[in-house]
């Protein structure tokens, strides 16, 4: 049972907590506990989402047949367990500070052909970007439904606006990208030898296209706002979580 291999780790809980912190400075009625309550928020709750995401993966490859997820400590929103804790929350973190963009974290390596079918494999590629659309949703819901105060407010909208742009970029058709990954499995022995290939560096000229190229930037920024007005976003309130979130700038 994937219950029974779940071990929640202290780091995790760790993360939530201080995107917890975070949203009480955000009530607090003073200009410098509020901008340090959306800091918080964001980067607790960023940090949490990669956690999320990778465990996503894992408990679909885990219910699709690869048991080896739970022995390598994938269950365990553990950061450190998701290939390096650099990769997995440091540079993240550091892009989302710096330019709000949300790159992908660690990553963790499934057992393909223990999996039971191509279907379940593409439900694990899936199962990561998925997890950011839902928790997007739920963080736009939670303000609906509390009604939290514009500075909470903002930075929730903020983080969601985070986890829909997550899930566009790794939706994308790319080798490196959850989006190629859904479709690997069906397509042919030389297309998934170019991906293998690519994989290394095509995430990376992607990320430095969307850095270095405005436009390039623009687009994925007007796709994700389009996504994430779908699912009931408040642009208005995601503007001020960003403003507050870059109080440097």
């Amino acid at each position: 049972m994937l219950n029974t291999a779940i071990r929640v780790s202290p780091l995790f809980l760790a993360l939530v907590a201080a995107a917890v912190v975070g949203g009480v400075l955000a009530t607090v009625p003073n200009a410098v506990a509020m901008t340090t309550g959306v800091v918080l928020i964001v980067l607790g709750g960023w940090a949490s989402s990669l956690c999320l995401h990778e465990f996503g993966h894992a408990a679909a490859a885990y219910r699709g047949g690869d048991r080896s997820v739970g022995a390598k400590g994938y269950l365990n929103l553990d950061p450190r367990r998701y290939t390096d804790p650099v990769l997995s929350i440091v540079l993240p973190l550091l892009f989302v500070a710096i330019g709000g963009i949300p790159l992908p974290g660690g990553a963790v390596w499934i057992n393909h052909h223990s999996l039971r079918s191509r279907a379940i494999d593409t439900m694990v590629s899936l199962a990561g970007p998925l997890s950011n659309l839902v928790l997007g949703g739920l963080l736009i819901f939670s303000i609906e439904v509390f009604d939290p105060s514009v500075p909470l407010a903002g930075a929730l909208s903020f983080l969601a606006l985070l986890q829909v742009f997550a899930f566009v970029l790794n939706i994308l058709p790319i080798p490196g990208l959850d989006g190629w990954g859904a479709i690997e499995p069906y397509l042919s022995p030389e297309a998934q030898r170019f991906g293998a290939k690519a994989r290394p560096w095509a995430p990376l000229i992607l990320f430095v296209a969307i850095i270095g190229l405005p436009g390039v930037a623009s687009v994925f920024f007007d796709i994700s706002n389009t996504v994430y007005g779908a699912v009931g976003g408040d642009e208005y309130l995601s503007a001020v979580g960003n403003y507050a979130f870059f109080f440097w700038r």
